[in-house]
């Protein structure tokens, strides 16, 4: 019983409305600055991928 008791005042999670609101604008930005920093490194990867290639193209020109 005891422990059914510490269970459910565990559970009970932030306690009011304003709190639970900042924690979920929280969690929002979190994840849109997760996928804002992996576009942009998809976006870099890219850049550089394309300046290798550029890279190959103009050595094989000389010849």
């Amino acid at each position: 019983m005891q422990r059914e008791i510490n269970n459910q005042l565990q559970d009970r999670g932030i306690g009011t409305k304003a709190q639970q609101a900042l924690k979920l604008q929280h969690e929002q930005n979190k994840l849109e600055r997760k996928t804002k920093s992996r576009e942009q490194r998809e976006a870099e990867k890219e850049r550089q991928y394309a300046l290798r290639q550029e890279k190959k193209k103009a050595k094989h020109r000389g010849r």
